[in-house]
């Protein structure tokens, strides 16, 4: 696919999940490496990926290594090579923090989890792999209804799982006993906040309030190195069409809100299980290269 075709997938969420669109940009650009390309010409390539979607850090993220990539080597044949690696580590990320994440769940667990990430699925995957028996609630996540994607994927894990209206995690949380929320992230900023799906921050009001666990099952490419220095994202407002169309009517569709840290108990990374606090540790480490831009 040409960039601007994976632009316009990611824009019109065919292509979705935060891992996902980081890995088309990278894979994107890496054709253009390959074929040649001058770094001023990836360079434009990666400014049209970037405006794609706003709030989705992996994406600047995975467009500025491949940068940094290029123009460090100033050879495209050791890019490309570079690059290629990038997005294996990114691949195999998944799967280390499945591992790590299925070691939190315990046999008997209810276990909550909002929109649709991978991710979580895989820790999900690795959980029962290991042979325990645990249920999930899984928020339909309007408008997009994302969730519907997940109850799919766990039940084809053959974990019992129940689809519920966004408007019950509450009442859900209560009566179903829940032991653990556990969700993906779009951005993780150094302080430790979680930017994640609209509706994710009042599922986190509502654990804090109930003293349930709110795991955030997410790669360090999520971590946003601008927030170093006070800058956070975009907030997302897609089509109100998305919504409902009602003539005198307004509609505000924000797609994604913000999670303070004092809501978050750990989130889980292919590195390890950390506090959220730890988050500024974790750019400072693996983003050394772009935070002093």
């Amino acid at each position: 696919m040409t960039v601007k075709d994976v632009a316009e997938k990611i824009t019109s969420m065919e292509i979705r999940g935060a891992l996902d669109i980081g890995l088309a940009a990278a894979s994107a650009l890496l054709e253009e490496v390959e074929a040649g390309k001058s770094f001023r010409e990836v360079e434009a390539s990666g400014e049209i990926l970037k405006n794609a979607r706003p709030t989705a850090v992996s994406l600047p993220n995975a467009v500025e290594y491949c940068l940094f990539a290029l123009n460090q080597s100033k050879d495209n044949s050791i890019a490309a090579k570079t690059i290629q690696d990038f997005i294996k580590l990114q691949e195999d990320s998944v799967e280390k923090i499945g591992r790590y994440g299925s070691r939190l769940i315990k046999n008997g667990d209810i276990i909550l989890t909002h929109c649709n990430s991978d991710t979580v699925v895989k820790v999900f995957e690795y959980a029962k792999n290991a042979g325990k028996k645990f249920e999930v609630y899984a928020t339909e996540t309007r408008p997009r209804n994302q969730g519907y994607l997940t109850a799919k994927a766990v039940r084809n894990l053959g974990i019992p799982v129940t689809l519920i209206p966004d408007s019950a995690v509450n009442y859900c949380m209560k009566e179903k006993n829940v032991d653990m929320v556990m969700v993906g992230a779009d951005t993780v900023y150094t302080n430790g906040d979680v930017v994640n799906k609209i509706g994710t921050s009042q599922v986190a009001l509502i654990a804090n309030a109930e003293e349930v666990d709110f795991n955030v099952a997410t790669g360090t490419i999520k971590f946003s190195p601008q927030s170093l220095y006070g800058v956070g994202v975009e907030i997302e407002e897609r089509d109100p069409k998305e919504l409902v169309e009602i003539e005198g009517v307004n509609v505000f569709n924000p797609a994604f809100d913000v999670v303070p840290k004092e809501h978050v108990t750990r989130i889980i990374t292919e590195d390890g299980v950390i506090p959220p606090e730890a988050a500024y540790n974790i750019v400072k480490e693996k983003f050394g290269w772009r935070a002093g831009k």
